[in-house]
């Protein structure tokens, strides 16, 4: 009888864990990018997630919104870049589980929408950071030397740069503007001010303190209720003359309709960024040399940067799966 029952119990945890096994082996993992990793990142992916018993999937420039849809009817795991995943993709996505965007960023995921779905949603904090700082700093010496078109500029050299939010790329700024012999302050409500001390870098207490004082301005403030917006006339009047403001956020914190008023006004003023503003060709045409933008979100396009991301978000999604490790979750 004791036989009987060992036996029985060997049997149905040997079940279950062929069930198991079958489950986790029939997980699949959609890469869904309108801007595609590269070729080096996806095969870096492709080989954490098959390494893992799941089947990856891509679906890579997409140019309709059904095609995304279609592709994610059947996955259990869902990596993406700067595509959106609101509540019509979680809809269709009827298995999803788990949303990585690789990269900083995440408000291209409804995250209340994804957690009345049951999905986990979360960023690679960091992975991106080193590009991010190295384009923000290439900005900034396209903008003191006129956009390169031929007359004098200035150097960055003993400028006060002002660091706005003092995160993974704020830090990375920092470090590399020092290379550059920039005085260095920092604003960012969420950060102790020892962190940015012990950083080298002078902390200041306001929005309004960091453009009164700087020379140089680095956004890199998530979207949020709060910021929306709200880079404005107000705001942008404090910096002093000869000023520069780099965005490599988000385009939804500025706000436009003033940064046009203002620079109308402020003719020793220039903008430069990596999100091109709704009203690109207009201020091409009235700031010409004051205004630059790339053609696309470009912080996070290099091969180290998309190998980074993206690896990381395929370790997550392993990770999340077979340990339940919700680290970087960014939706409760």
């Amino acid at each position: 009888m004791e036989n009987f029952f060992r036996n029985t119990t060997e049997r149905k945890v040997k079940e279950k864990t062929i069930l198991y096994t079958s489950l986790v082996n029939r997980m699949k993992v959609l890469v869904a990018t309108e801007k595609p990793f590269a070729k080096v990142a996806v095969d870096g992916i492709r080989e954490v997630i098959e390494q893992a018993g799941y089947e990856l999937a891509l679906l890579e420039k997409y140019t309709a919104k059904q095609q995304l849809l279609d592709a994610v009817a059947d996955v259990d795991a869902l990596i993406i870049r700067s595509d959106n995943v609101d509540a019509e993709v979680l809809d269709a996505a009827k298995q999803l589980k788990i949303v990585v965007r690789a990269g900083a960023g995440y408000d291209n995921i409804d995250l209340a929408a994804a957690t009345a779905h049951n999905v986990v949603a979360m960023n690679t904090p960091g992975q991106n950071s080193n590009a991010v700082a190295e384009l923000a700093l290439g900005l900034m010496v396209m903008a003191v030397r006129n956009m390169y078109n031929g007359t004098s500029g200035t150097e960055l050299k003993g400028k006060k740069l002002g660091i706005h939010a003092y995160g993974n790329v704020g830090r990375n700024v920092a470090r590399i503007a020092k290379g550059f012999g920039m005085d260095i302050y920092a604003y960012d409500a969420y950060c102790p001010d020892e962190a940015m001390i012990n950083d080298g870098v002078t902390p200041l207490h306001s929005a309004e303190e960091l453009y009164a004082t700087c020379d140089v301005v680095s956004l890199h403030i998530p979207v949020t209720p709060e910021t929306r917006g709200s880079i404005n006339f107000a705001l942008l009047s404090r910096m002093p003359h000869g000023a520069v403001l780099v965005n490599t956020a988000r385009k939804e914190v500025i706000n436009e309709d003033e940064l046009i008023q203002f620079m109308i006004g402020r003719k020793d003023f220039r903008y430069v960024t990596d999100i091109m503003p709704a009203a690109d060709q207009k201020m091409t045409e009235l700031f010409d040399s004051r205004y630059f933008s790339t053609p696309k979100k470009m912080g996070a396009q290099t091969a180290e940067a998309n190998i980074n991301a993206g690896i990381a978000a395929a370790k997550q999604i392993v990770d999340f799966i077979q340990n339940g490790n919700t680290r970087f979750q960014v939706n409760k």
